[in-house]
């Protein structure tokens, strides 16, 4: 069998380096903040090269402190995309504000910049594009009309740790970033965790204070916060990880290259990296409209597929907003019906790709 991805493999190779970081855990007692959140965030500053970072207990914690930090509240609107994971848009929602959604590039799966400007409204506070995959959206033209616009930009980049737009790492192009470290991630807990990046000394403040109940001082409450507060234990085991985190990023694109060169011939269409981006390819996501018959068949072959993501956010029932209809938003909706994910993670053997390749070029149209 071919697993779509293999966390125990990542584990066993630093399983020494991790089960010290456990221990001095343990030793210390610091469970809830302390030195090693400290010591993760100077780190993972450093490594997207933002001023600050604040971890928080997962992804979502950071699109929604994000969001509060920088004013959304309830009658103002945020323009995202419908075609992401699910907290992108329940961020928004937490706070009151109402997501208003632009369709996607049908290249990046990102956020197309022309859409934009037909979107705002004297609501519009801010604009949150989504990194999806591990591939930067485009941001000049995004960050050009924030600016006429006076609106804030807002990254979701929980799936793309270490992904750069024109040279420059993603998270602090904007006003403020979002990354998530659930344990399938480039940059992976071992459970649940998150981090904001800014650098902005403002909205760093906020954050920190937010995620810790709002306390300025302890007992003292500046603001009605929130308990999304990152463990101490998950820091000191993302510190490990974070040093390999370069290396990984080198081994996904290695396979990402060679399945695009071994899937000529196949009946799909490969992902595109953009002439921007520097993509960490945290999925490697095909597309074909045959996309089930050929999931089916892998299946069937012992490769592990997933699909990210088979409905839009916009046709879910809990989600639905009369101004986008089925058919309003046809970019994401295909991409929905058509995208299949492949294995892809630094551990996956050369022979794995060259298997899975050659069985789409085997189902190819007669």
């Amino acid at each position: 069998m071919i697993p779509y991805a293999d966390l125990k493999a990542q584990y066993l190779a630093l399983k020494p380096e991790i089960l010290a970081a456990v221990e001095r855990v343990l030793e210390n007692s610091a469970f809830i903040l302390g030195s090693e959140v400290e010591a993760f965030e100077n780190e993972f500053a450093a490594h997207q090269k933002a001023r600050h970072a604040i971890g928080v207990n997962s992804g979502t914690s950071a699109l929604h402190l994000a969001l509060l930090a920088a004013g959304i509240g309830p009658g103002d609107e945020v323009i995202t995309v419908p075609f992401t994971f699910v907290a992108s848009v329940a961020a928004i929602l937490y706070t009151g504000a109402r997501p208003v959604y632009v369709d996607i590039d049908p290249f990046s799966f990102n956020m197309d910049p022309a859409l934009i400007e037909r979107a705002i409204t004297p609501r519009t506070k801010a604009i949150l594009p989504v990194h999806l995959y591990g591939q930067s959206a485009d941001m000049d033209p995004i960050l050009e009309i924030a600016r006429r616009h006076k609106l804030v930009v807002i990254e979701d980049a929980c799936q793309a740790h270490g992904a750069e737009y024109k040279g420059q790492r993603v998270g602090a192009l904007g006003d403020i970033g979002c990354f998530s470290f659930y344990p399938a991630k480039n940059l992976g807990a071992a459970g649940e965790g998150g981090c904001v990046v800014t650098n902005r000394d403002d909205l760093a403040a906020k954050v920190r204070s937010l995620r810790n109940w709002g306390q300025k001082d302890r007992y003292i409450y500046e603001d009605r916060g929130y308990n999304y507060r990152l463990e101490g234990m998950q820091a000191a085991i993302l510190r490990v990880k974070l040093k390999h985190l370069e290396a990984w990023t080198e081994a996904r694109r290695s396979r990402a290259s060679l399945y695009r060169r071994e899937l000529k011939g196949a009946d799909v269409q490969a992902p595109q990296e953009m002439p921007y981006a520097r993509h960490v390819y945290h999925v490697f996501a095909i597309t074909s409209p045959r996309r089930e018959e050929l999931r089916q068949a892998l299946t069937s072959k012992g490769v592990q597929t997933a699909v990210h993501y088979p409905v839009p956010v916009h046709l879910h029932d809990v989600y639905r907003d009369p101004a986008f209809p089925a058919g309003s938003l046809p970019v994401s909706e295909e991409a929905a019906r058509h995208v299949l994910c492949l294995p892809i993670y630094p551990e996956l053997p050369d022979a794995s790709v060259w298997e899975v390749a050659g069985l789409l070029r085997s189902m190819r149209l007669k």
